[in-house]
C-alpha cells in the first residue's frame, strides 16, 4: 500500500508540471496542424516547401533546446537545493548561449538557404513542380528568421519558469501564439478581411506575428508576479555570473547537449534527405504524417522534459535513492500512456490524409507511415524519459554517444545504404530504421540500472574544476 502511494504521488507530480506543457505543445501542434491543411489547399508543392524549410528548422529549434538544456540541469538541481543566486546564475549562461545560438542560426540561413533546401530536391515526380516548391520553400525560411530573436528569449524565460516548478505561464504564453497563428493565417494565407493573399508567405508571416506575441506575453507577465519567480529580482542588473567556477563546468555539461540536439536533429533532416530520393511525393506523404503524429507526441516529450525535472530536483536535494526507484516507475509509466496514443493514431491513420489537396499516392503514403509510428509510441516514449533520466544527473557525454552518435553511425547509415543501394521500398526502409531503437532501449536500460548517471552537480562539495 505505501508503494501505491509512492507511485500516486510521483505520477502526480509529475503530471503536474508535464500537462501544461503538454497543453502548450498539444495546441501548438494542433495549430501546426491547421496551419499544415491550409498550407496543404495550396497544392502539393506548398506541402513539400514548408516540409523542406521545416526540416531546417528544426535543426536550429533543437540545437536551441541543446543549448538551453545543458544549464538548465544545473538549473532545476539548485531550485531543488533551494538557490536562488545558482538560479539567477543559470538564467543569465542560458541568455548568452541563447543569443550566440541564434546569431549562428540566422547567418547560416541567410547565406546558405539555397544549398540547404537544394539538398531535398533530389528526387523525382511527374506530379509535382520541383522548381515551384524551391521557390516557396526559400521564400518561407527568409520570413521565418524574423522570428529566431524572439524565439530565443521566450525559451531562454520558459524554460527557467518550468525548472522552478512553474509550468503554467509558458503554457497560457503558448496558447495564445497559436490563436494569433491561426487567426493570422486565416488572414494571410487566404486573404480574407481585406489582408493580402500570400499563400505559403503567409503562413510563415503568422508564425512571425505569433512568436511576437508570445514573447511580449511571457515576459510582461513574468516580471509582473516578480515576487513568486525570485530569480527573476534584479536580473539584468548585471550580466555576470555571481559564482564564475560554474561557468566552466556548465559550459562542459551543455556543450556535449547541444552538440547532440543539433546532430540528432541534423540525422533526422539527413535521414529525410535520404527518403526523399524515391520521390518528392514521399516528402508529401511524410509531412502529413508528422502532422498527426507530433499532435500526439507531446504526451511523451512533455513527460520527458518533466521526468528530467523531478529526477533532477531530487537529485540535487541528495534523494539519491528514491531518484532511483522513481525513474524505472516514470519510464514504464510513460510507456503505458503511449500506448493509448498508438489506438488512436491508427484509428485516425486513413481518415486524415484524405484532408489533403494533394496526390493519392502522397495521401496513401502518409496512411502507411502514419501506422508505422504509430505502433513505435509506446518505444519512443520509454526512451524519452530515460533519456532525460540520464542527462538529469548531468551525464551529457553519455547521452550524446546513446543519441546522437547512435543516430548518425547506425541510422543515418543504414537510412542512405537502403535508400541508395537498394531495393528495398520506402515503406521497408522507414519500418527497418525505426526498428533500431530497439538497441537503444537495451543499452539504455544497462546503464540505467547501473545507475552510472545519480550525482548532485550543486552541493557545497561541488568540486568547480572537475565537476561533483
Amino acid at each position: 500500500m505505501k508503494n501505491k502511494a509512492i507511485d500516486k504521488n510521483l505520477f502526480k507530480r509529475t503530471l503536474l508540471l508535464a500537462i501544461p506543457i503538454m497543453i502548450q505543445n498539444g495546441i501548438s501542434n494542433a495549430v501546426g496542424l491547421v496551419d499544415n491543411l491550409m498550407v496543404g489547399s495550396q497544392g502539393t508543392e506548398a506541402i513539400v516547401a514548408v516540409s523542406i524549410a521545416g526540416q531546417l528548422m528544426f535543426v536550429f529549434w533543437l540545437a536551441l533546446f541543446g543549448a538551453l538544456s545543458g544549464p538548465g540541469i544545473f538549473g532545476a538541481q539548485y531550485y531543488g537545493n533551494g538557490d536562488l543566486d545558482g538560479v539567477r546564475d543559470i538564467f543569465r549562461i542560458k541568455m548568452w548561449f541563447a543569443i550566440g545560438c541564434g546569431i549562428l542560426g540566422i547567418l547560416i540561413f541567410f547565406n546558405f538557404d539555397s544549398f540547404l533546401l537544394g539538398l531535398y530536391m533530389k528526387g523525382q515526380s511527374e506530379e509535382i513542380d520541383a522548381a515551384l516548391a524551391m521557390k516557396l520553400a526559400k521564400e518561407y525560411l527568409r520570413i521565418m528568421l524574423m522570428g529566431i530573436p524572439f524565439i530565443i528569449i521566450t525559451q531562454v524565460y520558459a524554460t527557467s519558469l518550468r525548472e522552478t516548478d512553474e509550468s503554467f505561464k509558458p503554457m497560457v504564453a503558448g496558447v495564445i501564439s497559436v490563436l494569433v497563428d491561426v487567426v493570422f493565417n486565416y488572414f494571410l494565407i487566404f486573404g480574407n478581411f481585406g489582408f493580402p493573399k500570400l499563400g505559403v508567405a503567409g503562413a510563415a508571416y503568422a508564425t512571425v506575428i505569433a512568436r511576437v506575441a508570445e514573447f511580449f506575453v511571457l515576459i510582461i507577465w513574468s516580471h509582473l508576479r516578480s515576487k513568486k519567480h525570485a530569480f527573476l529580482q534584479g536580473i539584468y542588473k548585471t550580466v555576470k555570473i555571481s559564482k564564475p567556477k560554474i561557468i566552466m563546468p556548465v559550459v562542459k555539461k551543455s556543450l556535449p547537449i547541444m552538440l547532440n540536439e543539433f546532430f540528432w536533429a541534423g540525422a533526422i533532416a539527413f535521414m529525410t534527405q535520404c527518403y526523399s530520393v524515391r520521390g518528392l511525393d514521399v516528402l508529401a506523404g511524410l509531412n502529413i504524417s508528422n502532422a498527426i503524429c507530433n499532435l500526439l507526441n507531446v504526451v511523451f516529450i512533455a513527460l520527458g522534459n518533466a521526468v528530467g525535472i523531478v529526477i533532477g530536483q531530487m537529485l540535487g536535494a541528495g534523494e539519491f535513492k528514491k531518484a532511483k526507484d522513481s525513474s524505472l516507475r516514470l519510464m514504464w509509466f510513460t510507456a503505458a500512456i503511449c500506448t493509448v496514443l498508438t489506438v488512436i493514431l491508427i484509428a485516425l491513420s486513413g481518415w486524415f490524409p484524405s484532408l489533403y489537396d494533394t496526390t493519392e499516392s502522397s495521401k496513401s503514403m502518409a496512411t502507411k507511415f502514419i501506422i508505422i509510428t504509430a505502433c513505435f509510441f509506446p518505444l519512443q516514449g520509454y526512451l524519452n524519459s530515460m533519456y532525460f533520466t540520464i542527462r538529469s544527473g548531468g551525464k551529457t557525454i553519455i547521452t550524446f554517444i546513446f543519441d546522437s552518435v547512435f543516430s548518425w553511425t547506425i541510422c543515418a547509415t543504414c537510412a542512405y545504404a537502403l535508400s541508395h543501394y537498394t531495393n528495398l521500398n520506402i515503406i521497408g526502409i522507414y519500418i527497418t530504421i525505426q526498428s533500431l531503437d530497439f538497441i537503444k532501449v537495451i543499452v539504455g536500460y544497462i546503464m540505467i540500472k547501473k545507475e552510472i548517471w545519480v550525482s548532485n552537480l550543486v552541493s557545497d562539495s561541488f568540486n568547480a574544476d572537475n565537476g561533483p
